[in-house]
C-alpha cells in the first residue's frame, strides 16, 4: 500500500466544483466564535458538495487567515452567506422549502441513528455556539432537533466534529450509501 500524492487524487478545481450538482443540504452556523471551527466546516462542506454555509451573528466570514488555516481554500469553493440574525436565515431557508433541524440535545430530539431522510426534501442543519449551543429561540423556529448519541462522561462534542458527523450521515442517507 502506498500513500497517494495530491496530484494523484484527481480533485475538482474550484470552477469545476461550482458547476457540480450540490447535496441539498445547507449548514447554518449560529454564533460560532472559533474561526478554526468555521474553516473546518467549510472544508467538510466542500468534501460533500454541500449547497451552502450560512454564517450568522458573531460568526466570522472569509476572507480571514484564521478561517483559511483550516478551510485550506474551501471558503473559495463553497457558497456562503452572512446573515446577521440566525432567525432570519432560518426564515429565508424555510421560504425556499428547506426543512430545518438544529443539532442539539433537546427534549424530543431524534437520535442521529434513528433519523430518516426524505430524499425529496431539502434540509438545513443549525450548529450552535461552542459554549451555549443553538439558541432556544432558533430551536423554536426549527422543524426539530437531531442529537448524536454519546456514551462517555462528556456531554458535548466540538462543533466542527459534530458538523462532520452530521454532514457525513446526512450525505450517506441522501445518496443512499
Amino acid at each position: 500500500m502506498r500513500k497517494l500524492k495530491i496530484t494523484e487524487l484527481n480533485r475538482l478545481t474550484v470552477e469545476e466544483f461550482k458547476t457540480q450538482t450540490k447535496t441539498p443540504l445547507v449548514v447554518i452556523l449560529d454564533q460560532v466564535r472559533s474561526m478554526h471551527n468555521v474553516g473546518s466546516i467549510f472544508r467538510t462542506a466542500d468534501a460533500f458538495l454541500i449547497q451552502a454555509v450560512y454564517l450568522c451573528g458573531i460568526t466570522n466570514t472569509p476572507p480571514h487567515p484564521e478561517i483559511h488555516k483550516s478551510a485550506l481554500g474551501a471558503e473559495n469553493s463553497v457558497e456562503w452567506h452572512y446573515v446577521e440574525d440566525t432567525h432570519t436565515a432560518v426564515e429565508q431557508l424555510k421560504t425556499q422549502g428547506f426543512t430545518i433541524f438544529c443539532i442539539e440535545q433537546a427534549q424530543g430530539s431524534i437520535m442521529l441513528n434513528d433519523f430518516t431522510i426524505d430524499t425529496n426534501r431539502k434540509y438545513a442543519i443549525v450548529l450552535g455556539n461552542e459554549v451555549k449551543g443553538v439558541q432556544q429561540s432558533v430551536i423554536d423556529k426549527s422543524d426539530g432537533c437531531i442529537e448524536i448519541p454519546q456514551f462517555g462522561t462528556k456531554h458535548s462534542l466540538n462543533v466542527s466534529i459534530t458538523g462532520g458527523i452530521i454532514i457525513w450521515e446526512m450525505f450517506k442517507k441522501m445518496h443512499n450509501l
